[in-house]
């Protein structure tokens, strides 16, 4: 039983690993992004505000904080003390898995407001890696969603 029970807590440890948060950094390319051609723009930034930028949970962190918790619980005492042990650290770990999922999913990031050399305006929120402020001249480099800015 307790074999079983630590499979299942590597198992959902693992999977919580899988979550890793992907970057949004004007600095970091994908694989898919590499070798091919993407278009570029220039501008002035206008403003920049700091956001925090949120991934959608997956539920991970409740799973493997709830198989830790009811594995360090069913340690605890014999027969039903054991159980409601359990069933109370699955709880507790549940509840602290899914923090640390909302900790991990969070980073910090920035708005940017860009006026573009064509007059048109355009806003970009990427990880906060870039030190923009008003007046930069930048250049804003990809295509579809994966866009970021950078100073020229």
């Amino acid at each position: 039983m307790k074999t079983i029970l630590l499979i299942s807590a590597v198992a959902a440890f693992t999977q919580l690993a899988g979550c890793a948060t992907q970057s949004n950094s004007a600095k970091v390319y994908r694989a898919g992004e590499s070798q091919v051609e993407q278009s570029i723009r220039y501008g002035t930034v206008e403003s920049v505000r700091a956001v925090t930028i949120v991934r959608d949970s997956k539920g991970a962190g409740i799973i493997a904080g709830g198989v830790v918790g009811g594995v360090a619980g069913s340690t605890v005492g014999e027969g039903k003390g054991s159980t409601i042990a359990s069933v109370l650290g699955a709880l507790g770990g549940a509840i602290a898995g899914q923090m640390i999922e909302e900790q991990a999913n969070q980073r910090p990031g920035v708005e940017i407001v860009i006026k573009l050399d064509s007059g048109e305006k355009t806003v970009v929120v990427q990880e906060a890696d870039e030190a923009l402020k008003a007046g930069d001249a930048v250049q804003i480099v990809g295509y579809g969603s994966a866009i970021r800015v950078s100073k020229r």
